[in-house]
């Protein structure tokens, strides 16, 4: 089982986010504003050692795979902005492939969403939008990933190259698209695209052209599972928040049937979830979280993932998003332990599965 942690590259400064939010945002301005709601909310969400690290200098990438490495994480899927040939937060991904450090697997995640003030996704308050374009725009999108796909250390499922899109039903000819970058990827010599939806909380794409499905958690159990039973509505002052479940969350992942008309499905776990930094009183934090949990609910995960999934990968939601509270990289107030967890399960996992070959 090769666990990939998905990774959000906005640990930097870009002019773009200077003009929106502020000279100098980045992902750590909101992660270091925040303030608890109520008794018992952890926040702000510290790193340990205050290592509010920026994503340009090489030495924390280098940390970062490092860490990832030695606590069992396979590699990093890293988002990808493209917005009809303009690129945001693009700088990281370069650097590593320029550079070709640090040695450690990756693919993308076309994150294909409009950027607004909202931090939603939906078409309101609109920073920059998606465009998708025609046949030369995709042209150009594939000839800058080209250069990745061809990466000697990019994840690869039967010699193609794994590339993941967020929301493929946003994208108007979406079939055309990836038929066409599959004949472009032949003529650059490689072996075709192994193409992935994401499947959350947003309507999905009906069609066989898609080579499997990840499931995006929680999102994925936001959307499918008991609402009524994963969270509640809280009062605070005359607002109201919503407060999710840990436990329930994971219990309705953990119950719910794999099967999604017999298609390849690599099926997704979640550290914790409290988007407050972003959305403030409008997110939703979770309550119950601990690392020992997360270890107990990754390790069934784990076991359905082979026994019923039949899947070589699974998705973790996530090694960084600080300001979603889902997040693997050390902290404050728990240190390594939720690395440490997945350390254990993997131990445990690869010595229950040794021991029946």
């Amino acid at each position: 089982m090769k666990l990939i942690a998905l990774h959000l590259p906005q640990f930097h400064r870009i002019a773009e986010n200077d003009k929106w939010w502020g000279e100098g945002f980045t992902e750590w301005t909101n992660v270091r504003k925040t303030v608890p709601l109520y008794s018992g909310h952890i926040q702000p969400r510290k790193p340990l050692q205050q290592n509010y690290y920026d994503l340009t200098d090489p030495a924390v990438r280098k940390w970062q795979a490092e860490t990832a490495k030695l606590y069992g994480i396979y590699g990093f899927c890293y988002y990808h902005y493209w917005f009809k040939g303009k690129r945001l937060l693009e700088k990281p991904v370069d650097e590593i492939i320029k550079t070709g450090e640090p040695d450690f697997p990756f693919c993308l995640s076309w994150a294909n969403e409009t950027w607004t003030r909202k931090w939603d996704g939906q078409e309101s308050d609109i920073l920059i939008s998606q465009d998708y374009g025609d046949e030369s725009d995709w042209k150009e999108h594939f000839d800058y990933l080209v250069t990745a796909f061809k990466d000697k250390r990019y994840i690869r499922v039967d010699g193609k190259p794994m590339f993941l899109i967020y929301r493929p039903a946003s994208i108007p000819r979406c079939e055309e698209m990836i038929r066409y970058w599959r004949k472009l990827a032949m003529k650059h010599g490689l072996e075709g695209i192994h193409f992935v939806q994401t499947i959350g909380g947003f309507p999905t794409y009906n069609n066989q052209v898609f080579d499997a499905s990840m499931e995006f958690e929680p999102h994925y159990t936001f959307a499918h599972g008991h609402t009524n039973e994963i969270w509640i509505e809280m009062n605070i002052g005359s607002q109201k928040h919503i407060v999710v479940n840990y436990d329930k969350v994971w219990s309705a992942m953990l119950e719910r049937s794999p099967h999604r008309n017999g298609e390849v499905v690599y099926p997704g776990a979640f550290v914790n979830w409290d988007n407050t930094p972003r959305r403030g009183m409008d997110g939703q934090s979770t309550l119950g979280s601990t690392p020992e949990k997360f270890g107990v609910y990754l390790s069934r995960q784990m076991e359905r993932s082979r026994n019923s999934y039949k899947s070589g990968f699974m998705f973790i939601n996530a090694w960084n998003e600080w300001a979603e509270g889902t997040y693997l990289e050390p902290d404050e107030e728990y240190g390594y332990a939720y690395l440490k967890e997945i350390k254990r399960v993997i131990q445990l996992s690869e010595g229950l599965h040794s021991k029946y070959l």
